[in-house]
């Protein structure tokens, strides 16, 4: 993409209402535009990185066995009153009225709208386990609606419903979802710390809140630092197999790690005290087992082995798609803007042309252009008239991982210029080389061809 047809409204200044770095930079590099409070448009450059979040989540669910529907935006209040959340859920929960005076409510959870489909198709245990999971717009009409896409009413979330003949099934499928979401959230570049939790008006004894430290999160959080030493890394994880996934559940949750609802002083003062940590951190999903909660109100039961109908176990899980961006950029950021990791960037490659004009220079941008978008990688191509040190504070704020120069005195000595946007590290190299080094970084990602 020529930057010169791009649209990217970027702003000099930070907007007085955004009072924390994610929102800041979000707004300035032209990714959002509020429409009301809590509520944003998308701007091509966030969308793009929503989009490339969402795909990740997509691939991770998948690798897990997970089958991907897609539900409705408004629902019955009827099925919420089966469950009994109708009027539990509180004040968050937006209630309207269709023409035909039926009380409706917009989304912010679908238990009983995916329970209602179980219902409704499914009748034997010979079609378990089953876990579906969508990615769509909900909303909760927060109070003090604030930090931008953290703490927004209109959100995009994943979330994931597991239909199980028994609790140990269910179980199986709380570690499994555990396990997809250390993957899913490393691929982004991130360390998300997996914490017991409240389970407030979801439900269920059992709930871990995976967490990003920040200190602008607004959870207090309490651990043992040994388990920010955690990775997932490479290894290859059967998701079928029930000793794997509970050996990943236990080595990433039996080191103390609570968020404040759930700290418990006397079990912290057990931890060695040099390895005692209080942070804050940002919350970007959360599993739930919460046993025959909804198929007992609603009547979810299946045929089991014996001929007998019995309620089906179940669990949900989320994951902020859209809060993870900011999550990403309050984790990944410095003075001049944010610093995107390879697996979420919107575009891969920057080039900035020194000397736009210089038959040369533009020769030379065309052809980086076009090699590096064979490879199956996008480019951002700074085209535009302007001075070099704009373009360079524009592609600092926006945080490409990479950026290429290409100037009329580098190409005299056969040479570009290419820059870690991480640790602002350059090193000039010829045109091949330089292509050959980014087409390896991405390939390590899984990126390009």
């Amino acid at each position: 993409m020529r930057l010169s047809r791009y649209f990217l409204p970027v702003l000099k200044e930070s907007p007085r209402e955004a009072t924390i770095i994610s929102h800041q930079y979000m707004l300035r590099a032209g990714m959002i535009k509020q429409s009301s409070a809590g509520i944003y448009s998308w701007l091509p450059l966030g969308f793009k990185v929503l989009k490339r979040i969402e795909q990740i989540v997509h691939e991770e669910q998948a690798r897990a066995g997970h089958i991907a529907i897609q539900m409705p935006t408004i629902q019955s209040a009827d099925l919420w009153r089966e469950s009994g959340r109708y009027e539990a859920y509180g004040d968050e929960l937006l209630r309207i009225k269709d023409r035909n005076d039926h009380d409706m409510l917009f989304t912010p959870t679908a238990e009983e709208l995916v329970t209602d489909i179980f219902r409704s198709h499914v009748s034997s245990y010979k079609s378990l386990p089953l876990t579906l999971y969508q990615i769509q717009w909900k909303f909760r009409d927060e109070r003090r609606p604030r930090f931008g896409v953290m703490r927004g009413r209109e959100f995009y979330m994943k979330d994931g419903y597991n239909f199980d003949l028994t609790k140990e099934d269910a179980l199986h499928a709380y570690n499994r979802h555990l396990v997809s979401y250390l993957r899913t959230y490393e691929r982004m570049g991130l360390q998300a710390i997996p914490m017991r939790a409240d389970s407030g008006p979801i439900g269920g004894d059992d709930t871990h809140e995976f967490l990003v430290l920040a200190d602008t999160g607004e959870s207090e959080v309490f651990y043992d630092s040994a388990v920010t030493d955690l990775s997932f890394g490479d290894r290859e994880i059967d998701y079928d197999n029930v000793a794997q996934c509970a050996g990943v559940m236990e080595e990433f949750t039996t080191k103390y790690a609570r968020t404040d609802e759930t700290h418990d002083e006397a079990l912290f003062a057990e931890v060695p005290e040099n390895r005692r940590r209080t942070a804050r951190g940002i919350e970007v999903g959360q599993i739930f087992y919460f046993g025959t909660k909804y198929s007992d109100a609603m009547g979810a039961t299946v045929q089991g082995p014996d001929g007998k109908s019995t309620p089906v176990h179940m669990g949900s899980h989320g994951i902020g798609v859209s809060r993870l961006l900011g999550a990403i950029i309050e984790a990944s950021h410095d003075d001049k803007g944010i610093i995107w990791p390879e697996g979420v960037t919107p575009f891969h490659v920057g080039i900035v042309n020194l000397k736009q004009g210089d038959e040369e220079a533009d020769a030379a941008c065309q052809s980086l252009y076009d090699q590096i978008e064979g490879l199956g990688l996008e480019v951002l191509y700074d085209d535009r008239d302007e001075r070099a040190g704009a373009k360079f504070g524009t592609m600092d704020l926006i945080g490409l991982p990479w950026r290429i120069t290409v100037g009329p005195r580098g190409l005299k000595n056969g040479v570009v210029e290419l820059t870690s946007r991480k640790t602002g590290e350059s090193e000039e190299l010829a045109p091949e080389a330089a292509i050959a080094k980014i087409t390896e970084i991405y390939a390590a990602h899984g990126i390009g061809k």
